[in-house]
């Protein structure tokens, strides 16, 4: 993928309207909370503490829109007291160049680490940095900034007073994490249907567990409804596709595969009455016939061994499901197996028993915070190049727009760390979305100012219209958000008596300036995942070699111990696939040539680990209880495994063949064994075997192909563009 492929990319993905839900009711609070700074400030005292506040409130209620766990007006609060603190840090520094510009790059470079600790401290962080660019203008003297970083404080506190006084859909991010996680099962369920060996995507379930953190007071207020169903999808999972798997669960033709596909379909309408019961609050709602289908008969039912014992488990499953998410009469509707099943029905723990994963808090944050930049402050890190970049470009964009003959030379870096982030997809998407953005919000406040005259009440008013409509849009796309919040900064600045005629250019002028100078960091000082992917792969297949070997563990030794273990090392697994996914897909939209891995064989390798993980997971749903017996085979095999896989992922991060000799021994012994008394165990092991065979085919290469691997991958997209470009190439789908 080269330059120019790339960026125009870059600027359909900075204009694409992103398809969400608005949320008109928080934009109208967070927008009240604006309205309610800027107008007594206004009124009462001056246009410049008006201005003052309105950053305040305008930033913090941004803030409260980033997705985190924690309550919004911690959030807003947090945010605040950030943008007070680096407003009266920077006007104590501001005057000198050889003061303020050694602070202002100290302070980047936090803001920049800060992504370290997630994406929502990153964006809050760079908002004080633009708040200490904007206010060193403002104040007169020390008593003046105090008053100025106390009035932005003042915003903060005011976002928090009213999440506090109207709260909409408290806990509702929660809940959305939790219905999205039954919900992906249940289209899981659905696609098992028609295709037995379709993946899963884990990504809503790890959404929903970091949902599950709370801190102990946010456990003292939870929803009942919130503290099981995400085990329970987690249990679900591997049952359904037990079921579902023709090497494994039911047949692949015939009464057998017949009633499978009925029960999938039956588990996805229950899966999804209890996710439209959690993000509504309402009662669990099951279409009657699916609940019939649910109904296990002992002597007519078609499928036998595995898939009847995966059955009986699903139906039982999705009563606890249902028994959670319900109340009234949807308890009564839920599917009852007869006999065993129902008996063995747990009761859902409630609200006093149940554990809940704990989440520090605010007071208790500072030695994760330590410990999180600590890990992140290598030459490597694409945090610790981002902070780089942005403390670089911050000073350097103030350097040269105070050199310039404009008035708001701040413009410039301001554009520059609001639309840097670590990685250089987003970073040029957000510059390009910024500039088209600000060019029409421009415009269109221009187009008012002249037609209403200057009003500084009126400003202040058109301030805080632009504020909601930046608010609403907020999740549509950086371009149609940032449309309103330059108007709203023209607005503003109106407010405190400068003239449009002076003010627009300059806005646009220096917001492309900044974007350049962000756009060249990039260049410069890259931090590209496409070299890094070899290391990806290997982490994720040494996961996915523990997680496996924990599962033949537990059958070995069906102990509470190595359940435990098993469960640490599946979440492990999960962690390496999302970092190798992430990296995956951000090496895909890098210009730059494939390094050690080539986009085919990633691809390949990809979906062999998928299936050693799918292997692991089809065994899992049928891991014995702990009154099981010894098998030494099982054993025997996951020593082999894990040590093979350890030793294959050197080997793939330093670019050598991986070998499966160890494997290869222990099955082998494995086949002479006698009384090997489970066929869902032995069918894993080979199907184990198989993904990891697949996955030396895909990263596998003689010298002479390692020389010309990249040679040959370059060759592909070049005719790929070039069929795209004489319109010879494939349509895209649905398109």
């Amino acid at each position: 993928m080269r330059w120019l492929r790339t960026f125009g990319e870059v600027v359909r993905s900075g204009l694409t309207i992103e398809e969400t839900r608005l949320e008109p009711l928080l934009a109208l609070r967070t927008a009240a909370g604006v309205a309610i700074v800027i107008g007594p400030a206004l009124w009462l005292v001056s246009p410049a503490y008006a201005a003052s506040a309105a950053l305040g409130a305008y930033s913090a209620g941004g803030a409260t829109f980033q997705r985190t766990w924690r309550p919004r007006k911690v959030i807003a609060l947090g945010a605040g007291a950030g943008l007070a603190l680096s407003t009266f840090v920077g006007y104590l520094a501001a005057g000198r160049l050889v003061t303020f510009l050694p602070l202002l790059a100290v302070w980047a470079f936090v803001a920049g680490m800060a992504w370290a600790l997630g994406s929502t401290a990153g964006i809050v962080a760079a908002t004080t940095v633009g708040s200490m660019l904007v206010t060193i203008t403002l104040p007169t003297s020390v008593g003046r900034a105090l008053e100025h970083a106390g009035v932005i404080a003042l915003g903060g506190m005011a976002q928090a007073v009213l999440i506090l006084l109207f709260p909409i859909r408290r806990w509702g991010a929660h809940r959305d994490a939790l219905a999205d996680a039954l919900a992906a099962v249940a289209d899981y369920a659905r696609r098992l249907r028609h295709d037995p060996t379709a993946p899963f995507d884990p990504e809503p379930l790890m959404t929903a567990r970091d949902a599950a953190a709370v801190t102990p007071s946010q456990a003292r207020t939870r929803p009942p409804v919130l503290h099981g169903p995400r085990g329970l999808a987690e249990r679900i999972l591997p049952v359904v596709a037990a079921l579902a798997d023709p090497d494994v669960g039911a047949p692949a033709e015939g009464p057998g595969r017949d009633r499978a596909r009925e029960l999938l379909d039956a588990a996805a309408d229950v899966l999804d009455a209890a996710a439209r019961s959690i993000r509504r609050g309402t009662p669990a709602e099951v279409p009657p016939g699916s609940a019939d289908v649910l109904r296990v008969d002992e002597e007519d039912e078609v499928l036998e061994g595995p898939a009847r014992q995966a059955a009986e488990r699903l139906v039982e499953l999705l009563g606890e499901a249902l028994e959670i998410a319900g109340s009234g009469g949807a308890r009564d509707k839920a599917p009852t197996p007869p006999g065993p099943v129902s008996d063995k029905a747990p009761t859902p723990p409630g609200p006093a028993s149940a554990q809940f994963l704990v989440r520090p808090t605010m007071f208790r944050l500072l030695p994760v915070v330590v410990r999180a930049v600590r890990h992140e402050l290598r030459r490597d890190s694409p945090v610790f190049r981002h902070a780089v970049r942005l403390a670089a470009v911050a000073t350097l964009g103030y350097l040269i727009a105070s050199r310039l003959p404009l008035d708001h030379g701040y413009w410039a870096p301001i554009a520059s760390v609001m639309v840097m982030r670590p990685d250089f997809h987003r970073t040029y998407a957000r510059a390009v979305a910024r500039l088209a953005g600000t060019l029409a919000g421009v415009a269109l406040a221009t187009g008012m100012v002249r037609v209403l005259g200057p009003e500084a009440h009126v400003f202040g008013a058109l301030a805080v219209v632009s504020a909601a409509l930046s608010y609403t849009l907020i999740r549509t796309g950086y371009a149609y958000s940032q449309c309103f919040t330059a108007a709203y900064v023209v607005f503003l600045l109106g407010m405190g008596g400068q003239a449009w005629e002076q003010t627009v250019p300059e806005r646009v002028v220096l917001t492309l300036l900044g974007g350049a100078l962000a756009m060249l960091a990039y260049v410069v000082f890259p931090a590209w995942e496409t070299p890094r992917l070899p290391g990806r792969l290997a982490d994720w297949l040494a996961a996915n070699g523990r997680y496996a070997a924990a599962v033949l563990r537990s059958y070995a030794e069906p102990t509470r111990e190595h359940r435990a273990d098993m469960r640490r090392a599946l979440l492990a697994s999960r962690k390496a696939r999302a970092a190798w996914q992430e990296a995956y897909d951000q090496a895909r939209q890098e210009p730059v040539r494939p390094r050690g891995l080539t986009s085919r064989e990633a691809e390949e390798a990809q979906e062999a680990l998928k299936g050693l993980d799918r292997a692991a997971m089809l065994m899992e749903s049928h891991v014995p209880q702990a009154d099981s017996r010894f098998a030494p085979e099982a054993e025997r095999f996951a020593e082999a495994l894990e040590a093979d896989t350890a030793q294959a992922a050197v080997d793939v991060r330093e670019h050598r063949n991986p070998d499966w000799g160890r494997v290869e021994e222990a099955l082998h012994a494995w086949e002479g064994a006698a009384g090997d008394r489970s066929p869902v165990l032995r069918r894993g092991a080979e199907l184990q075997k198989r993904a990891l065979e697949d996955l030396a085919t895909a990263v596998s290469r003689t010298p002479l192909e390692r020389d010309v691997g990249s040679a040959r991958e370059e060759q592909r997209v070049r005719a790929a563009v070039a069929a795209e470009g004489d319109g010879s190439g494939p349509a895209h789908r649905g398109g």
